[in-house]
């Protein structure tokens, strides 16, 4: 039997191309199913782009790779994933690899990867983001583990990962669950990048009064600046699609309610557990929900509103909603990165942003022109506390800022919701602010539950008696 440098098992779509990628790539790949009929399908199909070794049984595939054995789980996450790791980890020796490429929890990650290294096992974490097209084609990888397992399955990932400017988008992430964890905020991202361009969308389509064919041209031109990116190339082509069935615009013909899959939703629980504030994901997630909860938005729709008036906003409005859409996803960049490198903190992964940064310039869903500009930041001297701090973003802030407030008073004015955008700017005047009302929630705390304070003008803990004669006391 050939010895295959890699086992893959779990061959529905993604599985099934990363397979072929790293067949195509000249790696000979042993595939392995729960249903052997999909295995055999794979190698009649797509046996002409490199070499399968197509097996019936986790033993067969284990027995047909070279050592230190690779195997690449691509199924379902949780019980499937645990479930899988049962099987295979009884075949493995010390020194093989178990590598999940599912959206695995991070947490998850850590305690498969806790209890195979007694083992001797290395488990690999790892983040795959581009969808079915990208696991084919490229995608951007994010693996965590040990060095020791990237230094045996790193240079295969590299090979198939997408390339931009001949770098390849993968990098060893750190150890344990660091892979997962960076994909899941990766997710959020995601989820925060596109609710900003549905509200952008929204906003021209009410205030203005455009057709989706037009703004199709609008999302187009867009992306040829600043704001370049795989979504908004995206965006453009789903505005310009027409039903077939009844000749409206389709996007005209999908249910408003959006799905998720729960990657948001544990990257905007996962910033409550570290204390970092991710507003923007967070509207990002409760606008999906939002949208989905068709009994509340049936029962709310006849609460009274502004008298309409889409269609008639003046001035360059589009060129402000262009500006605002830039800022805003700048914060929520920024957010996502800052809690990278609050879990990095929190669980010593010794993570690199730039890296990131690097890596996510191709293959991923967020790929971006303005990734660069993110790689740049982290490669200064001194890296900012904050990516809107950085040279370039502090300027492009400072130059959108006026536009922001505008559209953001716009669609307070007409009634459009836009969660993002105004979470966004509340979370850029936060920063800014010379000082917060949060000094009066303290107050009320103290109040209410003698939880003290501290003072500006001296060091220590403070509670007031309230209920007493009013005197302060050391807490």
């Amino acid at each position: 039997m050939t010895q295959a440098r890699i086992g893959v098992t779990g061959l529905a779509v993604m599985g099934a191309n990363l397979a072929r990628n790293l067949a195509r790539h000249g790696h000979v790949v042993a595939v392995h199913n729960r249903s052997h009929s999909r295995t055999k399908a794979l190698v009649e199909e797509h046996g002409h782009e490199g070499v399968f070794v197509a097996c019936e049984t986790p033993e067969e595939l284990v027995a047909a790779l070279e050592r230190p054995r690779r195997v690449l789980v691509m199924v379902k996450a949780g019980a499937p994933t645990d479930a899988v790791i049962d099987q295979f980890a009884p075949l493995l020796e010390p020194g093989d690899m178990l590598v999940d490429g599912g959206n695995a929890h991070f947490l998850d990650t850590r305690r498969r990867e806790a209890a195979l290294r007694e083992r001797g096992i290395h488990f690999v974490g790892c983040g795959v983001s581009g969808g079915e097209e990208g696991a084919l084609l490229g995608p951007s990888i994010m693996p965590g583990g040990s060095a020791e397992s990237y230094a045996a399955l790193g240079p295969m990932l590299e090979d198939i990962a997408a390339k931009v400017d001949g770098v390849p988008c993968c990098a060893h992430i750190g150890p344990d669950g660091a892979g997962h964890f960076v994909k899941m905020v990766h997710n959020g991202i995601e989820y925060a990048d596109m609710q900003l361009i549905a509200e952008a969308y929204d906003l021209l389509r009410q205030g203005l009064g455009m057709s989706p064919a037009d703004l199709a041209d609008v999302f187009a031109e867009w992306n040829r600046g600043e704001l370049s990116s795989y979504l908004i190339e995206i965006t453009a082509e789903v505005l310009r699609q027409v039903d077939a069935a009844t000749g409206r615009p389709f996007v005209d013909v999908v249910a408003d309610r959006a799905e998720q899959k729960g990657t948001g939703r544990w990257t905007v629980q996962i910033a409550l557990d570290l204390g970092v504030p991710v507003s923007g994901i967070a509207e990002a997630v409760f606008a999906r929900s939002v949208s989905g909860h068709a009994d509340l938005r049936e029962a709310a729709r006849g609460l009274p509103g502004p008298a309409a008036t889409g269609g008639t906003v003046g001035g360059d409005f589009a060129e402000d909603v262009r500006r605002a859409l830039y800022a805003s996803k700048i914060v929520a960049y920024a957010q996502g990165f800052d809690q990278i490198r609050a879990g990095s903190a929190e669980y010593a992964w010794n993570v690199d942003p730039g890296a990131l940064a690097t890596i996510w310039r191709g293959g991923c869903i967020i790929r971006a022109v303005f990734l660069d500009r993110i790689r740049e930041a982290y490669a200064a001297a001194e890296q900012p506390a904050t990516l809107l701090v950085a040279p370039y973003f502090a300027d492009a802030l400072a130059l959108a800022q006026r536009s922001w407030r505008r559209v953001v008073a716009t669609a307070a004015e007409l009634g459009i919701p836009v969660p993002g955008f105004s979470s966004a700017l509340a979370y850029y005047d936060a920063l800014r602010a010379e000082r917060l009302p949060a000094a009066l929630i303290q107050g009320q705390r103290d109040f209410f539950g003698a939880h003290t304070y501290r003072r500006v003008d001296r060091r220590g803990v403070f509670h007031t008696l309230w209920s007493g004669d009013r005197t302060e006391v050391e807490g």
